[in-house]
Protein backbone atom coordinates (compact mmCIF):
# COMPACT_ATOMS: atom_id res chain seq x y z
CA UNK A 1 0.00 0.00 0.00
CA UNK A 2 0.89 3.55 -0.54
CA UNK A 3 2.74 5.46 2.29
CA UNK A 4 1.49 8.31 4.11
CA UNK A 5 3.67 11.68 3.63
CA UNK A 6 3.72 11.11 7.09
CA UNK A 7 4.52 7.89 9.36
CA UNK A 8 3.58 9.24 12.44
CA UNK A 9 -0.28 9.11 13.11
CA UNK A 10 -1.75 11.74 14.95
CA UNK A 11 1.41 13.64 15.20
CA UNK A 12 1.02 15.28 11.47
CA UNK A 13 1.81 19.01 10.83
CA UNK A 14 -2.40 20.40 9.76
CA UNK A 15 -2.48 20.73 6.28
CA UNK A 16 -3.12 24.28 5.37
CA UNK A 17 -6.73 25.15 5.39
CA UNK A 18 -6.19 27.69 3.02
CA UNK A 19 -4.08 25.48 0.42
CA UNK A 20 -5.56 25.93 -2.97
CA UNK A 21 -7.11 23.10 -4.27
CA UNK A 22 -5.88 21.41 -7.60
CA UNK A 23 -7.52 22.23 -11.53
CA UNK A 24 -9.87 21.87 -12.42
CA UNK A 25 -11.17 22.07 -8.57
CA UNK A 26 -11.52 26.05 -8.22
CA UNK A 27 -13.87 29.10 -8.19
CA UNK A 28 -17.09 27.83 -6.52
CA UNK A 29 -15.91 24.92 -4.70
CA UNK A 30 -13.46 27.28 -2.85
CA UNK A 31 -16.26 29.50 -2.39
CA UNK A 32 -18.32 27.18 -0.65
CA UNK A 33 -15.57 25.03 0.76
CA UNK A 34 -14.66 28.44 3.27
CA UNK A 35 -18.54 29.06 3.96
CA UNK A 36 -18.95 25.61 5.05
CA UNK A 37 -15.40 26.51 7.35
CA UNK A 38 -16.66 29.86 8.75
CA UNK A 39 -19.77 28.17 9.48
CA UNK A 40 -18.69 24.74 11.42
CA UNK A 41 -16.29 27.12 13.47
CA UNK A 42 -17.97 29.62 14.16
CA UNK A 43 -21.67 28.81 14.29
CA UNK A 44 -21.99 25.25 14.67
CA UNK A 45 -19.22 23.43 16.42
CA UNK A 46 -21.09 23.41 19.85
CA UNK A 47 -24.56 21.50 18.47
CA UNK A 48 -22.26 19.51 16.28
CA UNK A 49 -20.26 18.21 19.21
CA UNK A 50 -23.36 17.15 20.91
CA UNK A 51 -25.24 15.75 18.19
CA UNK A 52 -22.68 13.42 16.98
CA UNK A 53 -22.01 12.37 21.00
CA UNK A 54 -24.34 10.33 23.36
CA UNK A 55 -26.19 13.27 25.03
CA UNK A 56 -29.66 14.07 24.71
CA UNK A 57 -30.91 16.22 21.97
CA UNK A 58 -34.41 17.36 20.83
CA UNK A 59 -36.87 15.33 18.99
CA UNK A 60 -35.84 16.57 15.31
CA UNK A 61 -31.93 16.44 16.17
CA UNK A 62 -32.56 12.79 17.08
CA UNK A 63 -33.90 11.85 14.12
CA UNK A 64 -31.03 13.44 12.46
CA UNK A 65 -29.10 11.36 14.65
CA UNK A 66 -30.44 8.28 13.75
CA UNK A 67 -30.39 9.35 9.99
CA UNK A 68 -26.28 9.64 10.44
CA UNK A 69 -26.41 6.57 12.25
CA UNK A 70 -28.18 4.61 9.57
CA UNK A 71 -26.39 6.25 6.89
CA UNK A 72 -22.85 5.55 8.38
CA UNK A 73 -24.01 1.70 8.33
CA UNK A 74 -24.71 1.95 4.41
CA UNK A 75 -21.34 3.60 3.81
CA UNK A 76 -19.81 0.95 6.44
CA UNK A 77 -21.18 -2.26 4.45
CA UNK A 78 -19.84 -1.35 0.91
CA UNK A 79 -16.13 -1.92 2.67
CA UNK A 80 -14.93 -5.15 3.29
CA UNK A 81 -15.49 -6.63 6.69
CA UNK A 82 -11.71 -6.60 7.58
CA UNK A 83 -9.61 -3.59 6.21
CA UNK A 84 -6.45 -4.75 7.23
CA UNK A 85 -3.69 -3.10 5.43
CA UNK A 86 -5.90 -0.56 3.60
CA UNK A 87 -5.54 2.93 3.60
CA UNK A 88 -8.95 4.90 3.79
CA UNK A 89 -9.55 8.62 3.24
CA UNK A 90 -12.16 9.93 5.55
CA UNK A 91 -13.21 13.06 3.69
CA UNK A 92 -15.10 15.47 5.68
CA UNK A 93 -14.65 13.60 8.69
CA UNK A 94 -16.11 15.44 11.46
CA UNK A 95 -15.88 14.44 14.89
CA UNK A 96 -14.46 11.38 13.73
CA UNK A 97 -17.28 8.48 14.48
CA UNK A 98 -17.14 6.77 10.79
CA UNK A 99 -12.99 6.94 10.60
CA UNK A 100 -13.06 5.24 14.46
CA UNK A 101 -15.33 2.34 12.47
CA UNK A 102 -13.35 1.99 9.81
CA UNK A 103 -9.54 2.00 12.19
CA UNK A 104 -11.36 -0.59 14.25
CA UNK A 105 -12.03 -3.08 11.08
CA UNK A 106 -7.76 -2.48 10.72
CA UNK A 107 -7.75 0.32 8.02
CA UNK A 108 -5.34 2.97 8.53
CA UNK A 109 -7.51 6.17 8.21
CA UNK A 110 -6.50 10.01 7.53
CA UNK A 111 -9.71 12.02 8.34
CA UNK A 112 -9.89 15.45 7.10
CA UNK A 113 -11.99 18.06 7.90
CA UNK A 114 -11.99 21.35 6.98
CA UNK A 115 -13.02 22.59 10.33
CA UNK A 116 -9.77 22.85 12.76
CA UNK A 117 -12.50 22.49 15.61
CA UNK A 118 -14.05 19.72 14.71
CA UNK A 119 -11.26 18.03 14.01
CA UNK A 120 -10.29 18.84 17.51
CA UNK A 121 -13.00 16.74 18.79
CA UNK A 122 -12.27 13.80 16.82
CA UNK A 123 -8.75 13.71 18.34
CA UNK A 124 -10.24 13.57 21.67
CA UNK A 125 -12.63 11.05 20.92
CA UNK A 126 -9.76 8.53 19.58
CA UNK A 127 -10.08 5.50 21.46
CA UNK A 128 -7.06 4.46 23.10
CA UNK A 129 -6.69 1.47 21.35
CA UNK A 130 -7.10 2.96 17.87
CA UNK A 131 -4.50 5.74 18.03
CA UNK A 132 -2.04 4.29 15.78
CA UNK A 133 -4.17 3.38 13.20
CA UNK A 134 -5.61 7.15 12.92
CA UNK A 135 -4.55 9.97 11.95
CA UNK A 136 -6.66 13.62 11.50
CA UNK A 137 -6.19 16.83 9.64
CA UNK A 138 -7.28 19.82 9.28
CA UNK A 139 -7.53 21.08 5.71
CA UNK A 140 -9.02 19.99 1.89
CA UNK A 141 -9.66 17.29 1.74
CA UNK A 142 -8.64 17.54 -1.55
CA UNK A 143 -4.60 18.35 -0.95
CA UNK A 144 -2.79 15.82 -3.00
CA UNK A 145 -0.03 15.88 -0.27
CA UNK A 146 -2.84 13.29 1.29
CA UNK A 147 -1.36 10.66 -0.84
CA UNK A 148 -2.96 7.99 -2.06
CA UNK A 149 -5.80 5.71 -1.23
CA UNK A 150 -7.64 1.97 -1.27
CA UNK A 151 -11.06 3.79 -0.81
CA UNK A 152 -12.59 6.99 -0.07
CA UNK A 153 -15.54 7.94 1.65
CA UNK A 154 -17.51 11.56 2.06
CA UNK A 155 -20.56 11.08 4.49
CA UNK A 156 -22.54 14.41 3.91
CA UNK A 157 -19.32 16.15 3.32
CA UNK A 158 -20.46 17.04 -0.27
CA UNK A 159 -23.70 17.94 0.21
CA UNK A 160 -22.97 21.54 0.06
CA UNK A 161 -21.58 21.77 -3.67
CA UNK A 162 -22.76 22.08 -7.01
CA UNK A 163 -22.80 18.93 -9.44
CA UNK A 164 -20.21 20.57 -11.52
CA UNK A 165 -17.79 20.42 -8.51
CA UNK A 166 -18.34 17.52 -7.51
CA UNK A 167 -17.65 15.77 -10.90
CA UNK A 168 -14.44 17.56 -10.47
CA UNK A 169 -13.87 16.64 -6.81
CA UNK A 170 -14.42 13.24 -8.25
CA UNK A 171 -11.91 13.25 -11.06
CA UNK A 172 -9.50 14.96 -8.93
CA UNK A 173 -9.95 11.97 -6.34
CA UNK A 174 -9.47 9.23 -9.33
CA UNK A 175 -5.67 9.12 -10.32
CA UNK A 176 -4.90 8.47 -6.55
CA UNK A 177 -7.59 5.96 -5.75
CA UNK A 178 -6.98 2.46 -6.29
CA UNK A 179 -10.93 0.76 -5.39
CA UNK A 180 -13.85 3.18 -5.01
CA UNK A 181 -15.16 6.23 -3.19
CA UNK A 182 -18.64 6.20 -1.10
CA UNK A 183 -20.22 9.60 -0.32
CA UNK A 184 -23.36 10.92 -0.09
CA UNK A 185 -25.81 13.91 -1.71
CA UNK A 186 -28.73 15.39 -0.66
CA UNK A 187 -31.31 13.94 -3.09
CA UNK A 188 -33.70 15.95 -5.28
CA UNK A 189 -37.40 15.54 -3.21
CA UNK A 190 -39.92 18.35 -3.17
CA UNK A 191 -38.95 19.26 -0.04
CA UNK A 192 -35.31 19.60 0.09
CA UNK A 193 -35.83 21.28 -3.44
CA UNK A 194 -37.82 23.98 -2.07
CA UNK A 195 -35.52 24.73 0.91
CA UNK A 196 -32.99 24.91 -1.59
CA UNK A 197 -34.66 27.81 -3.55
CA UNK A 198 -35.78 29.66 -0.24
CA UNK A 199 -32.30 29.33 0.82
CA UNK A 200 -31.00 31.29 -2.31
CA UNK A 201 -33.81 33.87 -1.86
CA UNK A 202 -31.41 35.12 1.39
CA UNK A 203 -28.59 37.46 1.02
CA UNK A 204 -25.31 35.85 0.38
CA UNK A 205 -23.49 37.11 3.47
CA UNK A 206 -26.61 35.80 5.76
CA UNK A 207 -26.94 32.07 4.51
CA UNK A 208 -25.41 29.21 6.23
CA UNK A 209 -24.04 27.20 3.77
CA UNK A 210 -27.30 25.64 2.06
CA UNK A 211 -27.43 21.87 0.63
CA UNK A 212 -27.43 21.38 -2.91
CA UNK A 213 -30.00 18.12 -4.03
CA UNK A 214 -28.64 16.12 -6.66
CA UNK A 215 -30.07 13.06 -8.65
CA UNK A 216 -27.98 9.73 -9.29
CA UNK A 217 -28.23 10.28 -12.99
CA UNK A 218 -27.50 13.87 -13.45
CA UNK A 219 -24.37 13.73 -11.77
CA UNK A 220 -23.09 10.48 -13.76
CA UNK A 221 -24.01 13.03 -16.76
CA UNK A 222 -21.23 15.17 -15.11
CA UNK A 223 -18.81 12.82 -15.19
CA UNK A 224 -16.32 12.56 -17.67
CA UNK A 225 -14.59 9.64 -16.58
CA UNK A 226 -15.77 6.50 -13.98
CA UNK A 227 -18.53 5.03 -12.85
CA UNK A 228 -21.62 6.00 -10.65
CA UNK A 229 -23.62 3.98 -8.81
CA UNK A 230 -26.52 4.45 -6.70
CA UNK A 231 -26.66 2.57 -3.94
CA UNK A 232 -29.45 3.62 -0.95
CA UNK A 233 -31.19 6.58 0.64
CA UNK A 234 -31.63 6.86 3.86
CA UNK A 235 -34.43 9.10 5.49
CA UNK A 236 -35.06 9.83 9.03
CA UNK A 237 -37.32 12.93 9.70
CA UNK A 238 -35.26 15.64 9.02
CA UNK A 239 -32.60 13.70 7.69
CA UNK A 240 -32.28 12.36 4.26
CA UNK A 241 -29.24 11.67 1.98
CA UNK A 242 -28.61 9.58 -0.54
CA UNK A 243 -25.02 7.08 -0.61
CA UNK A 244 -23.58 6.59 -4.43
CA UNK A 245 -20.52 4.49 -5.61
CA UNK A 246 -17.74 6.56 -7.88
CA UNK A 247 -15.22 3.94 -9.41
CA UNK A 248 -12.29 5.73 -11.49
Amino acid sequence: MAEASNPVPGMTRDLAATAEAPDPVRGGYLATRDRVETYFDRTATKTWERLTSDAPVSGIRATVRAGRDAMRDVILGQLPADLTGTRILDAGCGTGALAFEMAARGADVTGVDISPQLIDIARKRTPNDLHHKLTFRAGDMLNPRLGSFDHVVAMDSLIYYTAADIAAILQGLAPRLRTNMIFTVAPRTPLLMAMFRIGKLFPRSDRSPTMVPHSPARLASALTKGKLRDIERVTSGFYISNALEFRP
